[in-house]
């Protein structure tokens, strides 16, 4: 295997990396603050439609992206005053709010645009175009370190960059600053940072903005970056995927960088393989297709050792009186 075929796989990588990552991130500011997210996956599939629609409208990618952050964020506060207002059971509304997503984004689709629930190809400008990094052309020459610099790192959509200074940005926030020591420890003991006078129900609807905020950028890139539209289910769950990567890094954003990038090299992979034979017999493409699936369980079964989440995740705090 040539330089350039491995570089077009790991360029790959980045590229379907790119909404899980994000979507890891998002369950990460969440869970460390005590609320378990199942409805990551709903989250970015109305972001993914929002920005497909109003792109697709508009014809402006960035307008589109605001529709998908304002969207993702509506869901996730309507999440949060399920789970933390109300108390309800975190799973459950995560769970609901993926079926409502789901259910939504198709009769909508339907009813606006006629099409399936698809929404129209994007017009010029509705899209966000890959961007070159400077000097990427001149330094495409240079043996190794051009085509490195020109191929993989530089020619990205902005989403894609956005998506990998977040994992500095977040491992600052929760580490060395006193909004994220605050945060982790309202995952861990809620009574002990009440007891300190602050308010837990604010900290975690703030973690809930931030998820929501992130998972919209992951729903937004499926629809007006990696593709030109929205389709039906096109988040393919993903964001379970992003969960299972979340798992496996133990709820550490940089580890949750390497698995997300793990995860989105064995999709690449399976692309790059389908029609591949085995001893003269084709393998089936859905056998290749479930490769990224299959590992998740399999790492998630036995490999990544004990994973114990934040202590007080997924149980409502009730303020004593």
């Amino acid at each position: 295997m040539d330089i350039s075929s491995v570089l077009s796989i790991l360029d790959a990588t980045i590229r379907l990396s790119t909404p899980l990552l994000l979507a890891c991130l998002a369950g990460l500011y969440s869970e460390r603050a005590g609320l378990f997210d199942i409805g990551l996956e709903g989250k970015m599939l109305a972001a993914a439609f929002a920005a497909g629609a109003v792109a697709a409208i508009t014809g402006s990618a960035w307008l589109g992206l605001l529709a998908g952050l304002a969207v993702s964020l509506s869901t996730a506060l309507l999440q949060g005053v399920a789970a933390i207002t109300l108390k309800g059971n975190q799973l459950i509304a995560g769970v609901a709010i993926n079926m409502l997503a789901a259910g939504m984004t198709t009769f909508l689709g339907q009813t606006w645009f006629s099409q399936g629930g698809r929404t129209p190809p994007l017009p010029e400008g509705g899209r966000f175009e890959p961007i070159t990094l400077p000097f990427a052309n001149e330094l495409a020459s240079v043996p190794v370190l051009g085509p490195i610099y020109a191929d993989l790192i530089s020619g990205h959509y902005i989403l894609v960059y956005i998506a990998f200074i977040m994992v500095g940005v977040t491992a600052y926030v929760l580490y060395r600053t006193r909004f994220g020591l605050r945060m982790r420890a309202v995952g861990e003991n809620p009574k002990a940072v009440d007891t300190a006078g602050i308010s837990v129900v604010k900290l975690r609807y703030q973690a809930v903005i931030i998820t929501g905020l992130l998972a919209g950028l992951a729903g937004a890139y499926f629809s007006i970056a990696q593709g030109s539209g929205f389709g039906n289910n096109m988040t393919a769950g993903k964001g379970y995927i992003a969960l299972a990567a979340l798992i496996f890094a133990k709820w550490k954003p940089v580890p949750a960088m390497f698995t997300c990038l793990l995860f989105g090299f064995l999709d690449a992979l399976q692309i790059r393989l389908q029609g591949a034979q085995l001893g003269g017999i084709e393998i089936p493409v859905q056998a290749i297709q479930a490769l990224p699936y299959l590992l998740t369980v399999i790492l998630l079964a036995g490999f990544i050792g004990k994973a114990v989440g934040p202590k007080a995740g997924g149980v409502p705090y009730t303020k004593e009186r």
